[in-house]
């Protein structure tokens, strides 16, 4: 598989711990980041022409995927 670009330790690449230590801990920022990652990998695969979609549903995706960054970039602020 290819690379695929927005995951998370990408995104956050200096909260590294605090993402691993966040996912243990917290389960709700844990189902966060699994639907982050859901949601991206379904971006990418679109992307990729892997899997069809129309453009609302790209759309729909893309704004689904920022939501949960914006929810877990507070998260994570406050728990450092």
């Amino acid at each position: 598989m290819t690379h695929v670009p927005h995951e998370l330790h990408e995104e956050f690449p200096e909260a590294a711990e605090t993402l691993h230590k966040l996912k243990l801990e917290n389960h709700h920022f844990a189902k966060l980041a699994d639907e982050y990652h859901e949601v991206n990998r379904e971006i990418h695969r679109i992307e990729a022409d892997v899997e069809a979609a129309s453009d609302v549903r790209a759309e729909n995706l893309k704004k689904r995927r920022l939501a949960l960054k914006d929810e877990i970039a507070g998260i994570i602020q406050s728990s450092s």
